[in-house]
């Protein structure tokens, strides 16, 4: 009932009727969501590229991707280029911040978004949600650290579990892409999310 009503209030922050469609669910579909950021602090950090992969049932539906290049307003810091290797030339030619998470919104819709501590991903997206259509992202979100850790708190209650990413994929033999990429980092956590579907945690 209460997130009924907390659904409805968003819906009336809309800026635009048109954004409607993002409180409309696809049965048995969700997004898988990863962005790459100029810094690993939420409130300096702008987008340099988003990356998202829809999965539909049990199938990850990789040819219908979207991977976006975004032109920040800040060069990215010399310590994160070293992580994602996107330099200030590499994203000059990006989209503008605005027009990415436009296509963004459209591309996934109401459909839940699916991520690796999504909830960083989500607040640096709701910098250029938010003055865009009124509200931040409004659909569910789905955690695959807090899927993980149910699951191995179901074979192991009490032990220690790690959430680290490489012991993920390590423990789901799940074959590791290459890292901090962000279209990578989006199949990856597909897959991942897929593995725990198949042993009852999706």
């Amino acid at each position: 009932m209460l997130l009924r009503l907390y659904r409805h209030y968003l819906r009336t922050r809309l800026r635009d009727p048109a954004w409607m469609h993002l409180f409309d669910e696809h049965p048995d579909e969700v997004v898988s969501l990863d962005c790459e950021t100029t810094s690993l602090d939420i409130a300096k950090a702008e987008v340099l590229s988003i990356a998202a992969v829809r999965l539909r049932g049990n199938r990850i539906l990789q040819s219908e991707a979207l991977n976006l290049l975004v032109r920040p307003d800040s060069a990215p810091e010399a310590s994160n280029i070293a992580i994602h290797g996107l330099r200030r030339r590499d994203v000059d030619q990006g989209l503008p911040p605005r027009d990415a998470v436009t296509r963004l919104l459209d591309f996934i819709g109401g459909r839940p978004l699916l991520g690796y501590y999504l909830e960083y991903d989500v607040a640096v997206l709701n910098k250029l949600v938010k003055p865009l259509i009124g509200i931040g992202l409004p659909q569910r979100q789905i955690e695959i650290s807090s899927r993980y850790y149910d699951y191995k708190f179901k074979q192991h209650p009490g032990a220690h579990i790690d959430l680290r990413l490489g012991e993920l994929y390590r423990d789901l033999a799940i074959p590791a892409p290459p890292r901090h990429d962000a279209l990578n980092d989006a199949l990856g956590v597909a897959m991942l999310y897929q593995a725990l579907r198949q042993r009852g945690f999706g």
